[in-house]
């Protein structure tokens, strides 16, 4: 970490290079001086090697900060006590979700990011978590609140914040501009210096911020200088994608939206090293890909097609479309990784699927999700139609049946789609909601008016304790075989996140994959049957080596006839694996 006797000049050049790019008409060596000023005297930490950055004892809880109530204590306080009490070491890091004070979109409407929401508790809350599990915390860096003090000083006329929000004036070109709703792009607001035109990517509450400012990006790296100090160590760069605006573009991924990421790389390598990065680009595949950069971007990129193509086999038993992404994904670079997913606060993307799902396809599962109580959300497109943005709907509800309507298999299929996630190159991350089997929250929308809150419940902390203790709730019997699958996953080392993975090309109800470790000592076969009926599988299609003992690590069944034919039960998964594992 820096200090007063550590040498910057490596880290100073570098930072020079990437604000000459930014601000070609500043002065780059004094706006790298300003940066390194804003760093220096942290406390140091000791840095992580590459190899040690992540490991298959990695698993990420993703919450709110209030996804559990008690009227006895602060929210956070209730989450740190569900934490130790019920997931104890099972998770290694927690995402919690924005945790400042907001105006609107359940915190992505930051009204002052030096503040912890009272609602939730204070900076030792955060702290204290932080000091039991890897803490990451968002940077909702496109866009702030329209009731944040930046703000009222832009209508103002004065510092900071006058200079600060994005502007579209008269005649400019934005036909071409890439939207994540279907509101329009510009809020008019009457200001000091008369009627302006300002930039909502999202909406007209969160207001988009002007990085060709330099002291907008100023501001964000104190921001995360203060959230380092109180142990956060995981940054999750929110709607990054979004972040440099040109007229005549799409306004997505420009390069220097990219060179932003390079710099914030450097800043914390340098500064904070074993922090990790992960850009949130819930965009097609290939694009979402482009995060990684040279490896000087994001350490962690979010796997966005998983979701869509994960529900979409299961709703239909066909896994043509899931193998085929899959044979294409690319390893992930050397000191790089993804992060899986199949459910968070948002709802299920659907960008992720444009080229990899038919509009036919999609067409069915948007219709059989509205069958299982979701809902829609849809995006504006250059040409002024919709399209469909995201499914919102709890995840365990989407899984009620198949496209032939609801069935018995509910709970099996609900936790296959998990059991493929934890298996999958990459770092799994669970929704709370997801661990907990959480159902639609329907009276949630009813009282919001907002699509997205159907998938962000919360508990009350005594009914939930109840729930959990209650052996004949499915919230029981998901929430402990989950953990007990993640406890398997964390002792065996094929799931390292960067261990080897080939597709297998079983017959169409299997999806199926091989794990083998790096130092190739161990291997597991991930076989999930995606249908709701048995079916066969032969032993001798899966290359068993002769001399090993297979065993299935997650039922515990050893197979000492490596020609025998399994019969699989629906949405049954295997982890087929040659060195035992305790259970």
């Amino acid at each position: 970490m820096a200090s007063t006797d550590t040498d910057d000049s490596p880290v100073r050049a570098q930072l020079a290079q990437h604000l000459g790019f930014l601000y070609p008409d500043s002065n780059a060596e004094r706006l790298a001086d300003e940066v390194i000023a804003i760093f220096d005297h942290l406390e140091e930490q000791r840095p992580l090697p590459l190899h040690q950055l992540w490991s298959q004892e990695d698993c990420l809880l993703i919450t709110y900060g209030d996804s559990i109530v008690d009227g006895n204590a602060v929210p956070l306080e209730t989450l740190h006590a569900f934490l130790k009490q019920h997931v104890k070491d099972s998770i290694s890091a927690v995402h919690v979700l924005p945790f400042c004070p907001f105006s609107s979109d359940d915190g992505f409407a930051v009204i002052d990011y030096t503040q912890v929401n009272p609602k939730l508790g204070d900076w030792s809350e955060i702290s204290q978590i932080a000091d039991d599990y890897r803490l990451m915390a968002d940077i909702v860096i496109n866009h702030v609140s329209s009731e944040s003090q930046w703000f009222e000083n832009y209508r103002k006329g004065i510092e900071p914040g006058a200079s600060y929000i994005m502007e579209a004036n008269a005649g400019d070109d934005l036909s071409e501009v890439v939207r994540p709703r279907a509101s329009s792009l510009l809020r008019p607001t009457e200001t000091s210096a008369g009627l302006k035109h300002v930039w909502c990517t999202f909406s007209h509450d969160q207001v988009d911020l002007d990085f060709r400012n330099p002291q907008v990006l100023m501001e964000f790296l104190k921001i995360i200088r203060l959230y380092l100090e109180h142990g956060v160590s995981i940054f999750r760069l929110d709607a990054v994608g979004f972040l440099w605006k040109e007229p005549g573009t799409t306004c997505m991924h420009l390069p220097q939206t990219h060179e932003v990421v390079k710099l914030i790389r450097t800043v914390t390598d340098f500064f904070a090293p074993g922090t990790l990065l992960i850009t949130e680009t819930n965009v097609p595949n290939h694009e979402n890909l482009t995060y990684f950069g040279n490896r000087n971007e994001a350490h962690v990129i979010y796997n966005f097609s998983l979701a869509p193509l994960l529900v979409h086999a299961l709703l239909t038993g066909k896994t043509e479309y899931l193998k085929r992404w899959m044979m294409t994904m690319p390893p992930a670079p050397v000191g790089c990784t993804y992060l899986n997913f199949t459910a968070s606060h948002d709802g299920i993307g659907m960008r992720p699927a444009e080229g990899l799902l038919s509009d036919e396809e999609q067409l069915q599962l948007v219709e059989t999700v509205r069958r299982f109580g979701g809902h829609v959300s849809t995006r504006r497109t250059p040409d002024g139609g919709e399209r469909v943005y995201e499914l919102n709907v709890a995840l365990f509800d989407a899984l009620r049946g198949t496209v032939k309507g609801e069935d018995p298999w509910q709970v099996e299929r609900f936790l296959c789609s998990q059991t493929v996630m934890m298996a999958l190159e990459g770092i799994p991350a669970f929704y709370i909601h997801s661990l907990l089997a959480t159902p639609n929250d329907q009276a949630g929308v009813d009282a919001t008016k907002h699509n997205r809150s159907i998938n962000r419940h919360k508990w009350n902390w005594q009914d939930l304790q109840r729930k959990l203790s209650d052996k004949g709730s499915v919230h029981h019997q998901v929430f402990h075989e989950l953990i007990r699958r993640i406890d398997l996953r964390r002792q065996m080392l094929p799931f390292h996140p960067n261990a080897t993975q080939f597709t297998l090309q079983l017959h169409e109800p299997f999806f199926a994959f091989w794990r083998q470790s790096t130092d190739r000592s161990q291997s597991v076969f991930c076989v999930h049957n995606m249908t709701d009926s048995v079916q066969e599988l032969r032993l001798s299609d899966l290359n068993l080596i002769a001399m090993d003992a297979w065993h299935d690590a997650i039922s515990g069944t050893r197979f000492d006839d490596q020609n025998a034919v399994l019969n699989v039960a629906p949405y049954q998964s295997l982890w087929i694996t040659n060195r035992p594992t305790s259970r």
